[in-house]
């Protein structure tokens, strides 16, 4: 029956998104108590109590919603899904739009659900769509959980626009490196994936701002490259790859051949188009066509410093490449995927990609494979301790702007399977979580040890962006 919250809230349309590729069991546990949230606290819900794992359940869904008179819409985002079907129940419904994401433990295991970076991409999304939306990051089972939904149901907790600065930075360093990106070559190869704007790009526009061609390549191109690879050649990069990592013998090794071999392919690729840096479409396809993981190559790649930005970020390729000229060291295209603000600490992730430099050297460094796909090559560590600075080159809400943050990497257990780190931002977790929703930010961000505010706020100025500050 519906409770007391009912009366002031209204009938609420649920959405619940996930996807096949995560720990289905857990993210069902995890429904289950996020319905068991919404019942205790009094709040009377219609629509789907299982998981949406596809566009046509979730669409199904929508037009069943449409008939139900709701007052408002919730999308429990249980996994990650990127942005597509948010941005369709958006356009489908008027009534105010809330998404509640969770946490999970961080206990050096696969990331399970992802909730986080499917929040960021949705909020991305409807940020460009300039569609308000209310957001909660918590567990379940949190004691203040209910008063939480309360509150976020009957409109609080809604993302605000976060106000940007005028650059005002002369470092030296800063300008050079932003004329150094001037005339830069990026190769994206493949297109990137559906319901991924945070990945979009306008050639015209890059053009305009830093002077950057992309030339466009087909994954078909970097594949058959990767077929004629000679021995000699693959031999060479395994010997590389076994000088970084433990464990190669371990993994499928007709996998790691083919995972090895696309190292070369893309120097190959790159010698003969002079580019500077790569926005490559790692999945799925690197996996269900070609048969093994990109992640290991763009590992080598980055501490060649030549950038590869996953999921064909053509900005992030762009990003990375002028934050390691400034930094004078390689960089990293990572993802943030958690935010406790009682430990006042975030954690940054991706599949295996970073540069082995950045690993903790009381850690082993360790070849896996891919936590969803389960195929070679990728590269697992800590990050090492010490302090980082984050920046994005962004078009957040439809707008250039220069994303600037900075934070201290703690020497803390991996928090999730491939390349983790636990960080202290410079700004509290509880802040950071309200202006990145707020901001609307893409999910990819470049990370480069040492202090480089200052340089990258010169380089934003000479590019002509404002600067938002995490």
């Amino acid at each position: 029956m519906p409770g007391k919250a009912s009366a002031t809230i209204g009938r609420v349309g649920l959405l619940p998104l996930g996807r096949p590729t995560f720990d289905v069991p857990f993210a069902e546990a995890n429904l289950a108590a996020m319905l068991a949230a919404l019942d205790g606290a009094g709040i009377e819900t219609v629509g789907p109590r299982t998981l949406l794992f596809d566009a046509d359940a979730t669409r199904a869904a929508i037009a069943a919603l449409k008939g139900e008179g709701i007052d408002r819409l919730l999308v429990l985002q249980v996994t990650f899904t990127d942005a597509g079907m948010v941005a369709e129940a958006s356009n489908a419904f008027s009534q105010p739009l809330a998404i509640w994401s969770i946490p999970e433990p961080r206990a050096g295991g696969r990331l399970r659900l992802n909730s986080f970076c499917g929040l960021n991409l949705a909020a991305h999304a409807l940020g460009l769509a300039d569609r308000a939306f209310g957001h909660l990051y918590a567990a379940p089972a949190a004691p203040d959980v209910g008063t939480a939904l309360v509150e976020l149901l009957s409109g609080g907790r809604q993302s605000v626009a976060v106000e940007t600065r005028a650059a005002s930075s002369d470092d030296a360093a800063g300008r050079a490196a932003a004329q150094s990106i001037r005339g830069a070559r990026i190769a994206r190869i493949g297109m990137h994936p559906d319901g991924f704007p945070t990945c979009s790009y306008d050639a015209a526009d890059i053009a305009a701002l830093a002077g950057a061609t992309v030339d466009e390549l087909e994954l078909a191109d970097l594949f058959g490259r990767a077929g004629t690879v000679s021995p000699e050649t693959l031999a060479q990069t395994r010997a590389a790859a076994s000088a970084d990592l433990a464990g190669l013998d371990a993994v499928d090794q007709v996998q790691l051949d083919r995972s090895l071999r696309l190292k070369p392919a893309i120097e190959a690729l790159r010698a003969e188009g002079r580019y500077d840096a790569f926005a490559i479409r790692c999945w799925p396809e690197t996996f269900t066509e070609y048969g093994g993981a990109v992640c290991g190559p763009v590992s080598m790649m980055g501490e060649a410093r030549v950038p590869c930005a996953c999921e064909a970020d053509v900005y992030g390729a762009l990003t990375t490449l002028l934050l390691q000229k400034i930094a004078d060291a390689p960089a990293f295209l990572t993802d943030l995927v958690d935010l406790d603000a009682d430990d006042d600490t975030g954690v940054v992730w991706h599949c295996g990609q970073a540069p082995v430099s950045m690993a903790d050297p009381d850690a082993l460094a360790r070849a896996t494979i891919h936590t969803n796909r389960k195929m070679p090559l990728l590269y697992e560590f800590p990050l090492k301790p010490g302090r980082v600075t984050f920046f994005r080159i962004s078009q957040a809400r439809g707008r250039p702007v220069a994303v600037i943050g900075g934070g201290e990497m703690l020497k803390r257990p991996m928090a999730f399977t491939g390349t983790s780190g636990v960080v202290r931002f410079d700004t509290p977790a509880r802040i950071l979580l309200d202006r990145i929703m707020g901001a609307a930010l893409e999910h990819h961000m470049a990370l480069a040890y040492g202090d480089h505010r200052n340089a990258l706020d010169a380089a934003a100025r000479s590019l002509g962006l404002p600067v938002l500050d995490l």
